[in-house]
């Protein structure tokens, strides 16, 4: 299933909420649902049995940080869980990386990239929330810096990731 085919199966329910409009939330989801497969598949080798679980909280946190972030009143609130989804989505990478051995390269590849993706729309949308309410001049995320990662994806580097979701070896 590609994030195409994933978002027709999404609950109208879900996408009626304004929420569903933050591009970061849906991916988050997607994720979430990508990787419920990948954490069946390192249940099933008992090295890997931990880190499954570690995985699947860690991927849910993700979007649950963003929905609870969404319902605050203030940019500092908002902030704070943009920095849980932040965490989540760091941690997750290092479960993946940590899984490799058994999800297979490929797999592992590709989450990676939708991960840095989304850590990289958080780390936009924090120091604009932040540079309305936050004048700490330690803040790790000023609003006068763009964030800077290794690693960014074009428009067409995140299609070709969205609509090719290899799936772990069975």
């Amino acid at each position: 299933m590609n994030y195409y085919e994933w978002e027709e199966s999404v609950p109208e329910e879900i996408k009626k909420d304004s929420l569903w409009n933050l591009k970061v939330y849906r991916l988050s989801l997607f994720l979430n649902d990508i990787g419920w497969l990948d954490v069946t598949r390192m249940m099933k080798d008992k090295r890997t049995i931990g880190l499954s679980d570690q995985l699947y909280r860690a991927l849910g946190s993700i979007s649950a940080n963003i929905e609870e972030e969404y319902s605050r009143g203030s940019n500092k609130d908002r902030t704070r869980f943009y920095e849980y989804s932040l965490g989540s989505s760091r941690e997750s990478r290092g479960w993946y990386y940590r899984g490799r051995h058994v999800l297979g390269d490929i797999v592992v590849k590709h989450r990676l990239k939708l991960l840095t993706e989304v850590i990289r729309l958080l780390l936009t949308m924090m120091p604009e929330e932040r540079g309305y309410t936050v004048h700490d001049k330690n803040a790790p995320y000023p609003p006068s810096k763009k964030p800077d990662l290794q690693e960014t994806l074009t428009s067409e580097e995140l299609e070709d990731l969205l609509t090719s979701v290899p799936l772990p070896p069975s």
